[in-house]
């Protein structure tokens, strides 16, 4: 099987395996991202056949949907290219990228070797990118919702040292996460291409945040 018709197929098993995933977490949440990685890779030295295939797989299980099991998605991917016949040296970079990844692996007081490689550098910035901006905006109120949570409440304040387990079980409102995170990944941007959209994406996060605040206070 050449690499084009491994790529087809991942995408045919990403696509039914998250038909009917939580709106900010689903098929076109992954085409995004997907996309992005594409036009960040055109700037940076990578190799391509792992990008595209992390960054189509780099949600298949997301733990928070799975009682935080941070195994599911490297294992449920795994098997995926394993059944393939993908190089074995691929999905280790595959798997390796998947578990590295989200923000909250940043949060963790473990210590040693951090993977690292341009292919990660790429599907981060890429997956981080989706985070803020228009989209961000949206995707965080939406998971704010199916989470039953409040959009804003003046008394709580949002924790800026939270560690891995705390951000896990934040049961804040929504209107934190943007203190919390979103507000946070323009400065953690790996990539020139990265951090120039992170950049435009997140003045337009600031410019809502002003606009929600004049609303709520009834200034507007």
């Amino acid at each position: 099987m050449n690499s084009q018709d491994v790529i087809n197929k991942t995408e045919v098993f990403v696509k039914k395996t998250l038909a009917q995933a939580e709106g900010g977490h689903d098929w076109f949440h992954v085409e995004r991202v997907y996309r992005n990685s594409l036009l960040i890779a055109k700037s940076e030295p990578c190799n391509l056949f792992i990008v595209k295939l992390g960054a189509l797989l780099h949600d298949i299980a997301d733990s928070k949907f799975y009682n935080g099991d941070e195994n599911i998605g490297p294992k449920i991917a795994r098997e995926f290219l394993i059944k393939l016949n993908v190089e074995p040296s691929v999905i280790r970079q595959v798997i390796l990228i998947i578990e590295n990844i989200s923000f909250k692996t940043s949060l963790s007081n473990t210590t040693g070797n951090k993977f690292t490689s341009a292919e990660l550098d790429i599907i981060q910035d890429a997956d981080r990118l989706d985070a803020i901006g228009a989209v961000g905006i949206a995707r965080c109120f939406n998971y704010g919702g199916f989470k039953n949570r409040g959009l804003y409440d003046p008394e709580i304040k949002p924790n800026l040292n939270m560690s891995k387990e705390e951000y896990k079980n934040s049961t804040a409102p929504t209107i934190n996460h943007f203190y919390e995170k979103l507000l946070l990944l323009k400065n953690t941007m790996n990539t020139k291409t990265g951090k120039n959209l992170a950049n435009k994406r997140h003045a337009y996060m600031q410019d809502y945040l002003d606009q929600f605040y004049a609303e709520w206070h009834g200034a507007k």
